[in-house]
């Protein structure tokens, strides 16, 4: 007689086995990933912020209200509040055409978004000065109307947003491909206008993951070193974003003041693995109960 098949999860080691099996597993593994933390994580912050109070708190603040420095702050805010709002807007536009629509081109559309990803922040910071520079593409055009992009403020607007570009539609196309359209279909019975579907029933669905996609967006767009270094001229106290002083002091000598600068970014990193942290509680449990909904239908 053929011998019965047995079932798979007869073959599978229960949890307390495995325990058993490989009694100080568990503990290397997690000793392991805390001394990773501890090392590549954690030490860096405290020296970051230990040598930016080397000096004491009042050299601290006196570093931060250096003019040079408040010029990369608001230049920084500048930049930031171009492109986060501008990617923000792609991102939504973006998820709302591959999630709701087929046409020729899509899956090509999907491809560039994450272009940015493969491409190297130099390498970008360096085709758009072939683009926009004096002897580039549209070079001699842009000087002939006095228009300044390379080492200007535009030329570093247009690589933080290249940059930025896939974080907020990478973010919510896969939360709006798992939704679906039962309830936009059923808007549509009820006579709502397109602009009413998207702005009461598609947005509100994807708010948690745009508020995390605009959060991680927002981090890139304020941290950006690559191609704003390209395409900036690194002029101190002109075109100077955050991580650009870090260099030009820490070049100068001035390892205090370029540590106080890196705090900034520092914290910066620090507020937005909090609120990624709570955003991706709210995001799972969100996409959870969706899954549920649909299991119950």
């Amino acid at each position: 007689m053929a011998a019965r098949a047995q079932p798979i999860e007869s073959f599978l080691v229960s949890k307390p086995e495995r325990e058993r099996s490989f009694p100080w597993g568990k503990t290397v593994l997690i000793t392991t990933a805390l001394l990773f933390m501890v090392l590549f994580l954690l030490l860096p912050l405290l020296i970051v912020f230990s040598e930016a109070l080397s000096a004491g708190v009042s050299e601290y603040f006196g570093a931060l209200d250096d003019p040079n420095v408040a010029s990369a702050i608001e230049i920084t805010l500048i930049i930031a509040s171009i492109a986060v709002p501008a990617n923000t807007v792609f991102g939504i536009v973006a998820a709302w055409c591959i999630a709701r629509f087929e046409f020729s081109g899509r899956n090509l559309l999907i491809t560039l978004i994450d272009l940015p990803f493969s491409i190297s922040p130099v390498v970008a910071g360096l085709l758009e000065v072939l683009l926009f520079g004096l002897n580039g593409l549209l070079g001699p055009w842009l000087s002939n109307h006095n228009i300044q992009i390379i080492f200007a403020l535009p030329g570093m607007v247009i690589a933080t947003t290249f940059v930025t570009f896939p974080f907020v539609a990478r973010e919510i196309i896969p939360l709006a491909q798992e939704q679906g359209n039962d309830e936009e279909e059923a808007a549509v019975t009820l006579g709502a206008s397109g602009f009413q579907i998207f702005w009461r029933v598609s947005l509100p669905k994807l708010r948690w993951g745009l508020l995390y996609g605009v959060l991680l967006c927002n981090a890139r767009a304020m941290g950006e070193f690559g191609a704003v270094s390209v395409v900036s001229g690194k002029i101190f106290g002109l075109t100077d974003t955050l991580s650009l002083a870090v260099e030009s002091l820490y070049g100068s000598y001035e390892a205090q003041a370029a540590f106080a600068v890196a705090s900034l970014l520092a914290m910066l990193a620090l507020v937005t693995l909090v609120l990624k942290a709570a955003l991706e509680w709210r995001l799972r449990d969100e996409l959870h109960a969706m899954r549920r909904k649909k299991a119950a239908i």
